[in-house]
């Protein structure tokens, strides 16, 4: 028998290992500007082109490479991080692995062009599917070029796997975003197909967050600080009052390190207890300090998990050091004490001594008394305070009340139309023959746990989610107003203003068009804001912020290509924001009114998120339960 374990060869390892570090260019990008912040540079730029399917360019002013370093870095386990295992726990830069440039270089076109200070020339190196096509001197600036061309050109299954370009670019921004904020001091920008997305310059901390999300980030932030022997935590919290139905705001940062630790988030959300409203999430941007020596990075190839040496030190940590900037700058109720001036006993008052304080009680006076019989009784009250009080009350002359119902008698006599006569339930009711009481309406439908609607059938009974059904009802209506373009609007009185992230404003303006199919009405759309003086028709003004805030989320969460899509989406999300939820009465025309409206929908077995919207018994079925 021959042998059957042989040795892989080199790119086709590196393949393979492709697939653990790029999964989508997002990692390329992430990739690419840590190696950038690595070699020192203090300006990198980042050019993407159709959501780096085409191209992913990182061009910094950093320290560079030699000839012979430049043809190294793409080998595999190559790297200048770290030389012994000793070295991952003393870890001060982002990539260790040595795997990210051979992985890349296994499924696209690269082009490196770097050059040290020192030097009079640069190199330029071309590689294709591991196979270097060319290496030359070339003119180039300090620092080094990355451009990678044909993501995945080798791997046609991989790259059918790729969502749109707006999935894409997005998590492109998420990874530009972490990067930028863990690094305030580098100026960072990033062009999109031609198109300056972000430019951000040197900067501190609070500066860069508000760069990056706009500039009505500034009055959100609440400041935390705190230093301990084990943990250092500097950055911003978000007021509760700002909150949001997505994570999109959260970011902690070990060691200038993005990081996803549940468990510190729950320091978080424990932080924040009481604060915020059902379904919403605090904002954060964090940066934790701890010693290298407690951390271990090297658990999956992103470095996205960490794991600490004592999780349950830096959880109450945490948790108390945001409370307390939460109840120091006076976002969370306190009792203080010490604030309360009313309380303090003035400075004059500090000699003297307490007195008790007396009670004088007029045993003889008698409220009830009449002022003409008791004449000691009023003799007596003239005497003290109270009573003389309550005699000067009773001098008043017996005959004026009369005056103050002058001119009511004929008021009271005259019957307007708009007078109400009362009616009395007799104790019995006579009907006649013609009577239209006679006939009972009887009652098709009732509500059950304010949840389903429960209806009679011919062949048994039928049982109706009335969230799932009235999706089904608004999300065919709004789909609808779409596809043909005619919607009705209601004019708000007061126009309402709502201000988003730039990210969230892009897709936003993406969606402004089928967005007035439905029934919006934009006035003004500037940077961060929007003015929306329209609404559709039985849209509250107060559920516009919660749409729009839905919509975003569930856009960040799957955006289709097709135009067609993107308004399945939209109506999908609406549909989901506006229907009647669990827990909300319905009277009987109400009932009534949505199981009618559901059976009158295309499709009225299923919910938009392909759930059933009702179910059936038949009297069959019943009768079982009861054998």
């Amino acid at each position: 028998m021959t042998d059957i374990i042989q040795l892989l060869p080199d790119h086709v390892a590196n393949q393979i290992a492709a697939g653990e570090v790029v999964q989508r260019p997002a990692s390329v990008v992430k990739e690419l500007l840590e190696n950038a912040i690595d070699a020192g540079a203090d300006d990198i730029k980042l050019i993407i082109k159709e959501a780096g399917k085409t191209l992913v360019q990182v061009i910094d002013n950093g320290k560079g490479m030699s000839v012979t370093d430049a043809r190294l870095s793409f080998e595999r386990h190559a790297t200048s991080k770290i030389k012994s295992a000793e070295d991952l726990f003393q870890l001060n830069t982002k990539g260790f692995r040595g795997e990210a440039l051979a992985s890349i270089a296994a499924i696209a076109h690269v082009e490196l062009k770097t050059k040290r200070p020192d030097d009079e020339l640069g190199t330029a190196i071309e590689i294709e599917g591991s196979v270097v096509k060319s290496q030359e001197v070339t003119v180039t600036p300090t620092g080094t070029s990355v451009a990678v061309k044909n993501l995945f050109f080798n791997i046609p299954a991989r790259r059918n796997f790729l969502k749109s370009d707006t999935v894409e670019l997005r998590h492109i921004t998420d990874e530009f975003h972490r990067v930028a904020l863990a690094h305030p001091s580098i100026a960072f920008a990033f062009y999109h197909n031609g198109s300056e997305l972000f430019n951000v310059p040197n900067e501190n901390y609070r500066q860069r967050v508000v760069h990056i999300f706009g500039n009505k980030t500034n009055e959100r932030l609440v400041p935390v600080e705190e230093d301990t022997e084990v943990l250092k935590i500097s950055g911003f919290v978000g007021k509760p009052e700002y909150s949001k139905k997505t994570r999109s705001e959260q970011f902690f940062f070990v060691n200038q390190r993005f990081i996803k630790s549940p468990y510190l988030n729950h320091a978080i959300s424990a932080a924040f207890e009481g604060l915020l409203k059902d379904g919403y999430h605090a904002s954060y941007f964090l940066n934790l300090t701890v010693d290298p020596k407690t951390i271990d990075i090297n658990i999956h190839p992103t470095k996205t998990e960490i794991k600490f040496d004592d999780e349950h030190t830096l959880y109450a940590i945490l948790r108390s050091a945001v409370k307390h900037s939460l109840g120091q700058f006076n976002i969370a109720p306190v009792l203080d004490f010490e604030q309360q001036s009313s309380f303090d006993t003035p400075y004059s008052y500090k000699d003297k001594a307490g007195k008790v304080p007396t009670i004088e009680v007029d045993r003889s006076f008698n409220p009830f008394a009449d002022e003409g019989s008791s004449s000691g009784s009023s003799s007596s009250s003239s005497s003290s305070k109270s009573a003389s009080t309550t005699t000067s009350f009773k001098s008043a002359p017996a005959a004026n009340w009369e005056s103050l119902y002058v001119g009511l008698e004929s008021k009271s006599n005259t019957k307007h139309d708009n007078d109400v006569e009362l009616s009395f339930e007799k104790e019995y009711k006579t009907e006649t023959i013609f009577s239209d009481a006679s006939v009972e309406t009887s009652k098709t439908t009732f509500q059950l746990q304010q949840k389903y609607i429960v209806s009679t059938l011919k062949s048994g009974m039928l049982i109706v989610d009335q969230n799932r059904a009235h999706q089904r009802v608004l999300y065919e209506s709004f789909l609808k107003h779409i596809t043909i373009k005619e919607a009705t609007s209601q004019q708000l009185l007061f126009p309402l203003q709502l201000s988003f992230t730039p990210n969230e404003m892009n897709i936003i303006s993406g969606l402004k068009e089928d967005l007035e199919h439905t029934g919006f009405v934009f006035s003004n759309v500037k940077e961060d804001t929007i003015t929306i003086t329209g609404v559709p028709v039985g849209v509250p003004e107060s559920e516009v912020s919660i749409i729009l805030e839905q919509l975003i989320s569930d856009v960040e969460n799957d955006v289709p290509d097709a135009s067609f899509s993107a308004a399945d989406l939209l109506a999908k999300s609406m549909a989901k924001s506006l229907a009647i939820k669990n827990g909300q009465t319905l009277n009987n025309t109400e009932q009534e009114h949505l199981v009618n409206s559901l059976f009158a929908c295309k499709e009225p077995n299923i919910s938009p998120a392909n759930r059933p919207t009702f179910i059936t018994m038949s009297t069959d079925d019943i009768e079982k339960k009861f054998m």
